[in-house]
């Protein structure tokens, strides 16, 4: 009895209490502007008596405290809201019965929102309303979706769209895929391994029940939760244990003629540039210095290179050289001196040895 009482009490849905003033706040906000512009755009004057629809108030919860919701998106307000209330009108005019015309109303409306991709709680309380108002003495009209329902609808995503942007929160919610670095259509190599999105699917499937969450952003925070068990895994490695110490440095000074040949001979495709005193200062390749002629090395450098310190851990690589952009991070002291090198080889090398001990470590312990 007490797991029962347990199971009632738990699940509450817990926000940070900046995201709780941020939905407060803009919620209070859209509602009072809402109101105002359907008045004055309805009746041409401006008038503090808010022309709105009591649901529209949950709708408001959803938009500005759940932005991310496929239940808060715009096909879910305006197309929700306005085909709920088109129900509820139909049935308390069609259905003598005010309770009867209510329960169909609320049946109906879930059925065709669910039918139609644009299922939104608020949606209930719509065609609940509509339905009652519509059996009454004074019943509505079929002009009740559109005005107040469908246009204190669009308001308020009006409303929060801008409200988002000047917090900084991205609604209506977009979830963009990383861009190919080689502008190709494969996936992004951190996409390529582990779970697929049928993997996804057919555990949704055994799940049963619907989510509250798009399919988009529950793979998006499924590969931050293993990006961040690898890095777990992975902390007690610093690149000190992996670079390599003995790095072909370019001077800045030297001609690029005689830079390519010392690549050639190392049979390297890029290198380090460095100043008098060993600090970086970019990396260059071979198809600059190849038209280098006898430039100096300094003028085709390469500024933007990724820096890390030595006891930086491994983790703090692996963004960097599995987005396929990245084919190697320079690794310097506090002053900025270099001191060693990682490459993917390097990085691969230490993964699949960490991989190995690990596999025999759980078969030792099984």
């Amino acid at each position: 009895m007490f797991s029962h009482v347990r199971n009632l009490l738990a699940g509450s849905l817990r926000a940070p209490r900046r995201e709780v003033v941020r939905g407060a706040l803009g919620a209070a906000v859209g509602i009072a502007a809402c109101g105002l512009i359907a008045r004055w755009l309805v009746e041409g004057r401006m008038s503090f008596s808010p022309l709105l629809a009591a649901p529209i108030g949950a709708s408001a919860v959803l938009v500005f405290a759940l932005p991310a919701s496929p239940l808060a998106q715009p096909r879910a307000v305006i197309g929700g809201n306005m085909l709920a209330a088109f129900v509820g009108v139909a049935c308390g005019l069609v259905v003598p019965d005010p309770l009867l015309a209510a329960a169909l109303a609320v049946g109906a409306a879930i059925f065709a929102m669910s039918l139609l991709g644009c299922l939104h709680p608020p949606g209930g309380a719509m065609a609940l309303g509509a339905a009652l108002a519509a059996s009454s003495s004074t019943p509505l009209g079929f002009d009740y979706p559109l005005v107040p329902v469908g246009l204190c609808s669009v308001l308020l995503v009006v409303a929060a769209s801008v409200y988002g942007r000047l917090t900084g929160h991205a609604y209506p919610r977009r979830l963009e895929a990383a861009p190919s670095p080689h502008r190709t259509q494969d996936r992004p190599p951190t996409e390529r391994f582990g779970y697929t999105r049928a993997d996804l699917d057919q555990a949704l499937a055994q799940y049963g029940d619907l989510l509250d969450v798009r399919l988009e952003d529950l793979d998006a925070l499924f590969r931050k939760v293993e990006l961040q068990a690898h890095r777990r895994l992975h902390a007690a490695i610093p690149c000190a244990d992996i670079m390599s110490r003995d790095v072909i440095a370019l001077p800045a000074d030297q001609a690029a003629d005689l830079a390519l040949a010392r690549l050639q001979a190392h049979e390297l495709r890029t290198a380090p540039v460095v100043d008098a005193r060993g600090r970086v200062l970019g990396l260059v390749r071979r198809a600059e210095l190849l038209a280098g002629g006898a430039r100096p090395v300094a003028g085709l450098v390469d500024t933007m290179v990724h820096t890390v310190r030595p006891t930086a851990p491994i983790e703090a690589l692996l963004p960097l050289l599995s987005s396929g952009a990245t084919h190697e991070v320079l690794v310097t002291d506090e002053d900025g001196v270099l001191v060693g090198i990682v490459t993917q080889t390097d990085l691969l090398a230490v993964l699949y040895r960490a991989h190995v001990v690990e596999a025999v470590a759980s078969a030792q312990a099984a």
